[in-house]
C-alpha cells in the first residue's frame, strides 16, 4: 500500500509541477493516447492544439518536461510544403497562391546571369573587338564610330537569337510533355520539314517574290503539317506513340519534296533554299524578331496554362483523367502552342536543330524536377543558341558557320548518349 500511494503522489507532484507528461504507470489526466507505443509507433491525438506531429516515431525517445502544445517534427515541415519538398508556397493574395520550388528558382537565376554574359560577350567579339565600357558608351549614346556593328549588327542578332532559343526551348518541353518522350521535338511532329517544304514550293512556283515573305509561308507549312500529323494520328484520341510515328512519315514525305526540288532547281535558288535549310541569323535583325516578339508576348496566357496542365500528364493518361482531367483536350492546347512557338522561330530563323531536342532535358536535369519546367527550359534555349550563335562567328573567321550546322554537330552525340542512357535504364 505503501508503494502504491508514494507512486499516485509522485505522480501528482509531476502533473503540477511539468504539466502533462507521459509516464510508465502513471495515469496522466487530459492527454488522450490512442495506440501510443513508446518504440516505433506514433503518437495519435495527443491533445496538442494546432501542432500535428507528422512522421514523429519516437522509437523510445521519451517526452520528458516538454510541453506538448509546442512539439513539432522538423519532418512534417509546414502546410504546403517545406524543406524536405523544396517546395515554396506564396500568398501575395487571399486568392492567389505560387507553388515554387527551390532548386528551379536558383537554376532560373543562374542561367539569367549565364545568359547575360553570354549576350555580352558576344557584343563584344568579332571581327571587330569592343571591350565592356565601349559597349556601354555606344548603347547609351547610339552613336560612336562602332554603332553600325553594334547597333545594327550585332544587337539585333543576338535578340533574335535569344527569342528564338527560348520559343524553340517552349516548344520542345511541351512537345515532349505531350508525347511524354524526351527523344521527342516539334521535328518530329513536322514542324521543321513543313516550313522547308512550303519555302521550297513557294520559291519554285513564284508565289514568293521577296524574302521577306519567306518567314509568312514557313510558319503557315509548319502549322499545315502539325495540323495534318494531328489529323491523321487521331483515332477516338490521341495515343503519343502513333503521334510521334505519323509525325515520323510525314516529315520524311515533305523531306523527300524538298530534296526533288534541290536537285531539279537552279544553282542559286539551290543555294538559297539550301542556307535557309541549315538555320542561321546571319542577316537577320528586327524585321524578323518583331513578330517573334509579338507572338512570345501572345503566348504569355497559353504558358501560364501550360505550366499547369503540364503537372497531371506526366502521369499516365487513366490517372490523370482520374484527377479529372481532360487528357485530350490538354494535349492539343499544348500541342497547338508547341506548334505555334516552333514555326514561328523556324520562320525566324529557319529549322534549326537539337535545341529544343535538348534544351528541356537539360532543364530538368539541372533542377531535379518531376516535370518539364518551362521557364528553365527557355532559358536553357535561348542560352545555348546564343552560345552556339558566337561560337559559329568566331571560331573560323572570318568565315561565319550556320548556328544550326553547329547545334547539330553538338547535338548529334547529345542524342546518341540519350538513346545509349535510356537503352541502359530498361
Amino acid at each position: 500500500m505503501s508503494g502504491e500511494g508514494g507512486v499516485a503522489e509522485r505522480c501528482a507532484t509531476e502533473r503540477r509541477s511539468a504539466g502533462r507528461r507521459a509516464g510508465e504507470g502513471c495515469p496522466v489526466k487530459g492527454a488522450s493516447l490512442k495506440g501510443a507505443r513508446l518504440n516505433g509507433a506514433r503518437l495519435k491525438g495527443a491533445g496538442l492544439k494546432g501542432a500535428r506531429l507528422k512522421c514523429a516515431w519516437l522509437d523510445g525517445a521519451r517526452l520528458k518536461g516538454a510541453r506538448l502544445e509546442r512539439a513539432r517534427r522538423r519532418c512534417a515541415g509546414p502546410v504546403g510544403g517545406g524543406p524536405a519538398s523544396g517546395l515554396v508556397l506564396l500568398r501575395p493574395h487571399p486568392r492567389v497562391s505560387l507553388l515554387l520550388h527551390r532548386r528551379s528558382v536558383a537554376v532560373a537565376l543562374v542561367l539569367l546571369a549565364v545568359l547575360v554574359g553570354v549576350m555580352v560577350a558576344s557584343a563584344c567579339m568579332g571581327q571587330t573587338y569592343l571591350s565592356p565600357p565601349e559597349l556601354w558608351r555606344t548603347l547609351r549614346t547610339g552613336s560612336g564610330p562602332h554603332d553600325l556593328v553594334v547597333n545594327e549588327l550585332r544587337v539585333p542578332r543576338i535578340a533574335l537569337g535569344v527569342m528564338v532559343g527560348a520559343a524553340l526551348g517552349l516548344a520542345g518541353a511541351l512537345v515532349q510533355t505531350v508525347t511524354r518522350n524526351p527523344l521527342a521535338s516539334p521535328d518530329v511532329i513536322g514542324v521543321g520539314h513543313g516550313a522547308a517544304a512550303a519555302t521550297v514550293l513557294a520559291l519554285a512556283t513564284g508565289v514568293v517574290s521577296s524574302p521577306g515573305a519567306v518567314p509568312v509561308v514557313s510558319v503557315l507549312g509548319g502549322l499545315g503539317a502539325a495540323g495534318l500529323v494531328y489529323a491523321l494520328a487521331w483515332r477516338h484520341g490521341m495515343q503519343p506513340s502513333r503521334f510521334v510515328l505519323t509525325g515520323v512519315g510525314i516529315g520524311v514525305a515533305l523531306s523527300a519534296v524538298v530534296q526533288l526540288y534541290l536537285t531539279d532547281s537552279e544553282l542559286e535558288a539551290a543555294e538559297q533554299v539550301k542556307l535557309w535549310l541549315t538555320g542561321s541569323l546571319n542577316g537577320r535583325g528586327w524585321a524578323q524578331a518583331g513578330p517573334l516578339a509579338a507572338v512570345l508576348a501572345l503566348c504569355l496566357p497559353g504558358l501560364a496554362w501550360a505550366s499547369r496542365a503540364m503537372r497531371p500528364l506526366g502521369l499516365d493518361p487513366d490517372t490523370a483523367a482520374g484527377l479529372g482531367v481532360r487528357v485530350d483536350r490538354a494535349r492539343l492546347g499544348l500541342t497547338v502552342l508547341g506548334v505555334v512557338l516552333a514555326a514561328t522561330a523556324t520562320g525566324a530563323a529557319g529549322p534549326i536543330g537539337f535545341v529544343a531536342l535538348t534544351a528541356p532535358q537539360l532543364a530538368r536535369r539541372l533542377t531535379r524536377t518531376p516535370q518539364l519546367p518551362l521557364l528553365n527550359a527557355a532559358l536553357t534555349g535561348a542560352t545555348v543558341l546564343t552560345a552556339a550563335d558566337l561560337a559559329a562567328r568566331t571560331l573560323l573567321p572570318p568565315l561565319e558557320i550556320p548556328v544550326g550546322a553547329l547545334t547539330a554537330l553538338v547535338g548529334g552525340p547529345y542524342l546518341l548518349w540519350l538513346l545509349g542512357r535510356r537503352t541502359a535504364t530498361r
